[in-house]
Formats: C-alpha cells, structure tokens, sequence
C-alpha cells in the first residue's frame, strides 16, 4: 500500500460551500495531515483506483451500539464503500472513494451524531486523554457528592415513625432532594441521554437507552410525587436510589475505561509512538523545529536522550544506545555506531543523536507495523459477531419484559411498580455480553505486542486452538539467519576471491538469508566486481537470475538452477551456486547453527500434543540432521515451494489443523495455505504478508506462548461469556420480584462490565 498524497482538489473547491464542516474537520483533508492516517488502496489487490483507507479513533463511544450506530451514519455518506467499528478499541476503518466525497464531510456526519473522529496520534495524545478524564471525574465527582446529600436527606424519611415528622420539615427533606438532583441529571447523565438520543435518531435502540429511561422515569414520578404527593404517582420518592444509581454508573464506566486502556495500553503506546515535531538542520547548518510530517528523505534531523526516532535512517553521530523493545520486543537496548540504521519509534537513550533521514510516513517500518495492528483491530471474531448479534434483540426483549413487570407489580402493588420496573431496566443492560470476547482479544493482542509478536488477523487466535499439526521452515527459521563461510569451490581457472565478489553482488537486494550471508562474507574486503546488472530477477524457490551490461546471463541459487554438477554440491552444508555463461562456476557453504530456543519450542509444542514436522527446500542430509537434532520425527527435504503447498494441503485433506512456521521468499504460498501461519520477523515482506502474526523479535519461543496465549484467551472469553450470560439469569429473576432496587441493579450492571474487563487483563500476564 502507498500514501493517499490526496490534496484540496477542483472538486473540493467547487462543493466547498456546501460542506457544513467545522476547521477541526477541514484540518482531516489537509493533505500533509490525511498522509498520517489514509492510504491508498494497492490496485494490484483487485480494487479499482481512487479507493483509500482511513484509519481513525471514535471518541465518544462506549459500547456495541455506538458502534453500530457510528458505522450507519458512515455508510450513509455519498462515497463511503465500508467502514468497520471496533467497540473495544474505539477505532473506525473507512474505505471511501477519494473522487466523489472527503475525509472531513463522512466525519462531519459522526460529528453532528456527537461522535468525534480524530487521528490516532491525535486522539491518544496527552491533551485529548486528559479531557476526556477530566469531564468524566468531573461527572463522577458531581454524581458521587449529591447522592451522599440525598441519601442524608432521605434517611430521616425512611427512620421516622409515622406522624413524628412535621410536614413542612418532611417537604423540605423531599426539595432539597429534587434540587440536589438537578445536577446528576442535567449533566452527570448527560453520556447516557447522549448516547440513548444518537441510537434513536439513527432508528435502533442502544445499550444506554434503558438506563436512560430508567433515570428519566425515576426523575419524572418523583418530581411529581414530589409536587403533588396526593397526586396518582403517590409520595414515594426515589431520589436516593437515582443518584447512587448515576454514580454507581459512571464510577462503574471510569474504572472500566482505565482498565479497557491497560488491556490496549501496549498497543496505543506503539502507535503513538511517533513525536509530533523534531529539530532538523536547515540549510545553514541550524537546528528548527518542524513537524515530522514535513520531513523529506535526505533530511538530517537531532534527536534528544529520552525522544523516539522520527523516520528511519542512517545514525551520523558515532554511537547511540537505542531501544527497541516496542517495535522488535528485544528488551534490552541495543548499541548503534555511526553508519547503522535506525527505525522510526525506536527511542534514544544516551545524548542527542543525529540521523539522516531515507525513510519517512508510510516508508517506515514503524508504518508497516503500526499498519499490520490496525488491521487486527478492525477484525470482528466470530464469537463477537455472535455476541453482537445477540445484544440488539436482547435490548429489545429487555424493554418488553420491563413494562410487563411494570404492568404487573402496577396491578399487584403499585409502590413498587416504578423501582422494578426501572431495576430490570437497568440490571439486563448486555454490555458485559458485548465486551465479553473483544476486551479478551484486545488483552492478549497488546500483551504479545509488547513481546514483539504481532497479531494481523484475530480470527487466528480462536483458530490456533484447533491446530493439531505444527509445519516449520527450516532456514531462517529453526536456525540463525546468520551464516558463516565455510568454503568455496570454483570452476577450474577461476579465481575464487573474484567469484565471491560476483556472487555478492548478486545477492544485494535479496532478504535470503544465504543471499544476506553472501553479501556480509565479502563486506570487509574489496569495494565489489564493479559488475553493473542491467536486469536482475528473484525466483521464489530457486535464485536469482541477472544480465550484465556486456548481455551475460548470470545466475544464483540452487545446484539445479545453475546446472551444478553433482560432485561440485556437498550434501552436508548449506550451499548456494553461481553460474556464468559458461556453466557452473562455484559453490559457496556456509554453516548454520540452531536458533535459540529451538529445541525448547520444538519440546513445548510437542508436549501439547501436537504433531510437529520439519519441511525445508535444502538437502536431504542436512534436513534430516537438524530433525534428529531438535527430536522431530517427520521431515521432508528438497521441497519446492509448490511441494510445501501440497503437503499442508494433504494433511487438511485428511481433516488436521495446520500451524505453519516460515520464513522465506518461497514460503509465502505455503504460509497462505495454513490455518494459521507465523512468519519470523527478519523474513521476507510477501512472506509476512501471508501470515497471520509475526514474531519481530525473531525468537522462536514466541511461537509457543502464541499458541499459549490463544488456548488461555479462547478460556477467557468462554468465561466472559458464562459470566455475562449467568449474571443476567440470576439478576433478571430477582429484579422482577423486587428484590432489587435500581441503585444496586446499577451496581449489578457496573460491575458485570468491570469483571468481563478485569478477568480479560490476567491474560496480559502470560509467559
């Protein structure tokens, strides 16, 4: 994917009169702006040119039905292909039509629904998360101090006797109990009436369309109980219980919000990872302060001790301690000299550091990563779709049990009709049910994060718990990438020294571990052949083949694909060709050595129960050598990757689950064919592309807490589900007999929620 470089267009200029848009809106299709958070859709994907994806965070939102509600008013929008909302992250997907409408009129229309858009870098900042706690501490505060008043001004109404209380004090009691109640309802529930009010116009009834009935009925008798107590409503108040029912709410919401933030806290401090402004040298050698969003390739920028790199680049000042942990989920900093590249988001330690600037935007590696999380986000697991599903008939079932309740305690005894009916109102609210599976996906996804494993699709986890085979790639991926030189043997009359320098030549731009091997054994000596290649090409599964300026065919790779002949090939080494126009011309071998933790990853899976293969496209001797080594039974060597493919789809054919470990080029077709697929982070970018996560650290002990992690999440969520189900069969009975006032249904439905997210955060303490 590229960056949409979309600007204020004819066509915007033209419609700018008809767009009813605020200057914070505009701001969304300036198009230095819109870079950080729209791409482009690759055409090369199937779709036709002028679509682009837009990744935003919705404030204002707090369940599935503003979700719902938020994607409605989207699709509505001339323009608008889809949008996707993520309840549990508050994020929104929308695939719009850059010709026919802009990013600031289909946001205009979730603004005018009280919904905020904003960039992530935006709305994760420091400003924007303050405000928002501090409004919700405010209401909590305002709600939490006038139903103490209330309750002290109540309980000498509920304790005195009858006919011990003077009137006149007994109607002082009930108005100071009504004005102390003005605030809790004109702005400490003003989220409820919001939200409740957003859902009606869009012709849906929310999650907070009960408690908002709830409160304004409990309001409406009391007030008028409280006006005229000879009245048809009688002189029961319930003042207290809409108070404490408000607090017990909000104070319910905010620690539910605090504890939804640490389950996707990892995940918000990656992708606000980036500084907004950074000091780049002008061209008189000073030092400016601009945003990153005007940095340009070739700029040399400083970066102070404690800052995030902007960009990627190449470190100018002589050694930098950098830490990593975030994007690679290596723990330890790592020391860069002068020369070494450094990726954006990565954060210097020690002293200021200058860079020099080659990679910035969507160019970036932090991009790509940030990219592949987004993507996660917006996938739906099957047993949330499900859950979602469930909860829109269940609201409604939930009002039409309230007013039979109602109708009945009316006819049975009529004092008690509003509270129950009001209770059940409140206590059915499937909030928990809706957040039941998303608050545990959203847990383990920032927890493997912040280990350097990264989640693309979702729907794997659920599927890695049916997994019954494990495939792995053998180089790259159960040995070191990095190789060391062995031998090489040449063509007679050939001089070995020049050769390896063709060879090296060759292999630049190439991410095959040998090729990179190749490249770094020649790296100390000459400055290259000075060969200038006019064509070159890889092929997924046997090399690389190139021209010369002089029309010479070159070629490196495998023993086949450079026409080698048998003797020239030692079976025990890993071993690349090289050919000229001639024929074979040498054979380069290098040694490998185990990856750490290989045989431990290898030992754990098994120790699961799962079938663990060995699968590699390299000899036979060496293949079977690293299977008796690391105690897999089954391997299969000399595999193309069209052979990869049709074992895996073998062992699907006979109905097995498979779990696919790569790495390469090549295993790009057989990391597609799997059930579920890992790539190892140093691997190829197609490779990575197929898979459903990626172990950036390259550690192989990941892949065993992914499949961990997944069985451990898929419980969670069982028991989220369980929990919200069984809450709502024992609360439910209890609330309709009357056993139930409205402020503990509030502390009920408070606290169903607050267990769904909290059980959700053990899972942020596995491995």
């Amino acid at each position: 994917m590229t960056i949409a470089q979309t600007s204020p267009s004819s066509w915007l200029e033209n419609h700018r009169g008809s767009l009813q848009v605020d200057d914070d809106l505009r701001s969304l299709d300036d198009p230095q702006e819109q870079a950080a958070f729209t791409q482009t859709v690759d055409a090369s994907g199937g779709e036709s040119l002028g679509l682009l994806d837009s990744q935003l965070v919705v404030q204002g939102m707090h369940c599935a039905a503003c979700a719902d509600a938020v994607e409605a008013a989207l699709l509505r929008q001339p323009g608008v292909v889809s949008a996707e909302v993520n309840a549990a992250t508050r994020r929104v997907k929308v695939r719009w039509q850059g010709d026919r409408t802009q990013a600031s009129e289909w946001a205009g229309a979730a603004a005018r629904m009280g919904y905020r858009l904003l960039p992530a870098d935006v709305a994760l900042g420091q400003t924007e998360t303050q405000k928002a706690q501090r409004k919700a501490l405010w209401r909590l505060f305002v709600a939490g101090f006038c139903a103490m008043q209330v309750m002290m001004y109540s309980w000498p109404i509920y304790v005195a006797g009858p006919g011990t209380m003077e009137p006149d004090i007994e109607a002082l009691l009930r108005w100071a109990s009504w004005w102390l109640s003005l605030p809790v309802v004109l702005f400490a529930s003003t989220p409820f009436f919001q939200s409740a009010w957003r859902d009606l116009r869009q012709g849906r009834i929310g999650m907070d369309f009960p408690v908002s009935v709830g409160i304004a009925v409990t309001f409406w008798v009391s007030t008028a109980a409280t006006y005229a107590p000879e009245g048809p409503w009688g002189e029961d108040i319930w003042f207290d219980s809409l108070t404490m029912l408000v607090f017990f709410l909000l104070g319910g919401r905010y620690l539910e919000a605090k504890a939804r933030a640490q389950t996707s806290g990892a995940l918000d401090a990656l992708m606000a990872r980036l500084p907004e402004s950074c000091e780049r040298m002008d061209a008189l050698g000073n030092w400016e302060r601009v945003s990153v969003r005007r940095l340009r390739e070739g700029d040399v920028v400083r970066v102070q001790a404690g800052q995030s790199f902007p960009g990627d680049g190449e470190l100018q000042s002589d050694l930098a301690t950098v830490d990593e942990a975030l994007l690679t989920g290596e723990a330890l900093p790592v020391e860069r000299k002068k020369g070494d590249q450094v990726i954006a988001g990565s954060r210097n330690l020690q002293g200021a550091a200058q860079v020099r600037i080659n990679a910035v935007g969507a160019q970036t590696r932090f991009a790509a990563i940030v990219a592949l999380m987004e993507r996660a986000m917006h996938e739906r697991p099957r047993l949330a779709v499900l859950a979602d599903r469930v909860a829109a008939p269940f609201l409604l079932g939930v009002l039409l049990l309230a007013f039979a309740v109602g109708l009945y305690w009316w006819g049975t005894d009529p004092s008690r009709a509003l509270a129950t009916a009001v209770a059940v109102l409140i206590v059915t609210c499937p909030c928990a049910l809706s957040l039941a599976t998303p608050a545990a996906m959203l847990s383990t996804t920032g927890m493997l994060a912040k280990r350097g494993v990264l989640v693309q699709r979702v729907q794997a986890l659920e599927a890695l718990t049916r997994v019954s085979h494990v495939v792995f790639d053998k180089t790259g991926t159960l040995t070191s990438d990095v190789l060391s030189l062995r031998d090489v043997r040449c063509r007679p009359g050939a001089r070995c020294e020049e050769v390896l320098q063709h060879a090296a030549d060759l292999a630049q731009g190439s991410a095959h571990p040998i090729s990179r091997a190749l490249v770094g054994a020649v790296a100390d000596s000459a400055q290259g052949s000075g060969r200038a290649w006019v064509h070159w090409e890889e092929v997924a599964g046997a090399g690389i083949a190139a021209e010369d300026a002089e029309g010479q065919s070159w070629r490196l790779g495998s023993a086949a694909w450079c026409h080698a002949p048998e003797e020239a090939v030692p079976t025990e080494l890993i071993q690349v060709c090289i050919s000229d126009p001639a024929g074979w011309l040498a054979t380069v071998s290098f040694e490998e050595t185990l990856r750490s933790g290989a045989k431990k990853v290898v030992t754990e899976l098994k120790a699961r129960g799962l079938v663990v293969q060995l699968v590699s496209g390299d000899q036979s001797k060496a293949v079977q050598n690293l299977a008796q080594t690391l105690g897999i039974d089954a391997f299969i060597a000399g595999a193309t990757p069209e052979g990869k493919t049709a074992h895996l789809a073998q062992l699907q054919q006979q109905g097995h689950q498979v779990l696919m470990v790569g790495d390469g080029l090549n295993d790009a077709p057989v990391l597609s064919q799997a059930n579920v697929s890992v790539a190892m982070g140093t691997g190829a970018a197609l490779a990575q592309s197929q898979a459903d996560a990626i172990v950036q650290s390259a550690q192989l002990s990941e892949v065993s807490l992914l499949v961990e992690a997944a069985g451990q999440t898929l419980n969670v969520v069982r028991q989220n589900l369980i929990w919200a189900l069984g809450y709502n069969a024992i609360a439910v009975p209890f609330a309709a007999s009357g056993w139930m006032p409205p402020w503990l249904a509030g502390i009920g439905m408070a606290a169903s929620s607050l267990v769904v997210v909290l059980n959700a955060l053990k899972l942020r303490r596995i491995g």
